[in-house]
């Protein structure tokens, strides 16, 4: 058997993001990917790996056609948001293990425009069918699934809608810090809770935006690194796990998958949650960010409330910088955004982030990141440890 080989980001893009009128998901997933390649150096040819999953029925076989690419190792995983942070972990199995050398993870999603279109090109839900059936003819839509589970830690912990508004607030302020952000002008807890009612207790603010847009990853065996144009950033240890459909199946709406993907992340990383230096955390609602930093460790259960009110999420100031990007909250959110947060942690780990580029102490960059992402309503999770080369 072949010895297992060291897996390196050697390549990280978006497409146009945010408004983007015109495009077709094909021509987004072309565009970050062509950005990603010129990013790393890479040529084309040495890419034999491909992973897509999107909205509809964009599957990796006509994407990989799209892109004049012939891969001999593809993956087409899908479980919602957490996709990307899952399917970065299979490709980097598969390098390691000799079953590929370079793999591409591409995106590309016309969200925001096929809904001022009318067009009905894909779903955001996993549909109605199966178990989804006892629920979705009540209108127990996604959303009303994550307000739930964020009335229940409020009940449950005492957690405050002001506290779940800090973190739009804070995603805010890292959105005035990127130029690529769709929005970008501050906002005060009462201005969050003065917008419209979403799904109780969210408001408008509560709930991430809908943009158009894609984005592309690219991971190479150890042996590539050399003739890459970038700084290396190593995938350390990863994690994924599933946990529910119905919502009746769910034995604690205070407790995400992540609490099993981040411990099998960190451990096979070998590093501890106080040692990470910046995260990237799904955020399509305000109380995914907070129940997630709790199942991963950086405080404890019933405890994201007091964390993220102190500023501890912001670029300026903040002990753990999340988000950096504004996250799906600000920046932007075409769909399924997990691969979103790779390309953001892999450019604060190679120091590319400008006004929102995140300094330890001293001014030294950041040494490791965490990606987690969380798919439909904490049905999944997958979890992604990164070091700087």
């Amino acid at each position: 058997m072949m010895a297992r080989r060291k897996v390196a980001v050697v390549g990280v893009a978006l497409s146009d993001c945010g408004r983007v009128d015109g495009a077709t998901p094909y021509a987004l997933h072309a565009q970050a990917a062509r950005r990603a390649l010129a990013d790393a150096g890479l040529d084309r040819s040495l890419v034999d790996g491909f992973a897509s999953a999107g909205l509809g029925t964009l599957a990796p076989v006509e994407v990989a056609e799209y892109l004049g690419l012939r891969p001999t190792w593809v993956d087409s995983t899908s479980v919602g948001g957490s996709t990307w942070e899952v399917m970065a972990a299979h490709a980097a199995d598969a390098i390691a293990a000799g079953h590929a050398r370079v793999v591409l993870l591409a995106y590309g999603s016309t969200a925001r425009a096929d809904v001022r279109a009318g067009r009905r090109t894909g779903t955001l839900s996993f549909g109605a069918r199966g178990p989804l059936q006892f629920e979705v003819p009540y209108g127990h839509t996604l959303i009303a699934k994550y307000a739930m589970a964020a009335r229940r830690h409020m009940i449950e912990y005492g957690t405050t809608i002001e506290q779940l508004a800090e973190v739009a607030v804070q995603a805010r302020a890292n959105a005035a810090l990127n130029p690529e952000a769709m929005f970008r002008t501050p906002v005060t807890v009462d201005e969050v809770q003065s917008g419209p009612v979403i799904a109780d207790p969210f408001t408008k603010l509560h709930c991430c935006v809908r943009s158009d847009g894609g984005a592309a990853v690219l991971l190479a065996a150890q042996e590539y690194v050399r003739d890459c144009r970038t700084s290396p950033v190593w995938v350390l240890g990863s994690g994924e796990s599933v946990s529910h459909a119905a919502m009746s199946e769910w034995p604690d709406f205070t407790v995400s998958p992540a609490a099993v993907s981040g411990r099998l992340a960190f451990g096979r990383a070998g590093v501890r949650p106080s040692e990470i230096d910046v995260a990237e955390i799904y955020d399509a609602f305000t109380y995914m960010t907070l129940v997630t930093l709790e199942d991963l460790g950086f405080c404890g259960k019933g405890e994201g409330g007091a964390f993220v009110s102190k500023g501890r999420l912001r670029v300026e100031g903040g002990d753990l910088p999340v988000n950096t990007d504004g996250g799906g909250l600000s920046a932007q959110h075409p769909g399924m955004r997990g691969l979103f947060l790779l390309v953001e942690a892999v450019r604060q780990l190679r120091g590319e982030c400008g006004e929102r580029q995140v300094r330890r102490s001293g001014g030294a960059l950041p040494r490791l990141a965490v990606a987690s992402g969380t798919g439909g309503w904490f049905c999944s999770s997958g979890t992604v440890v990164l070091g700087a080369g």
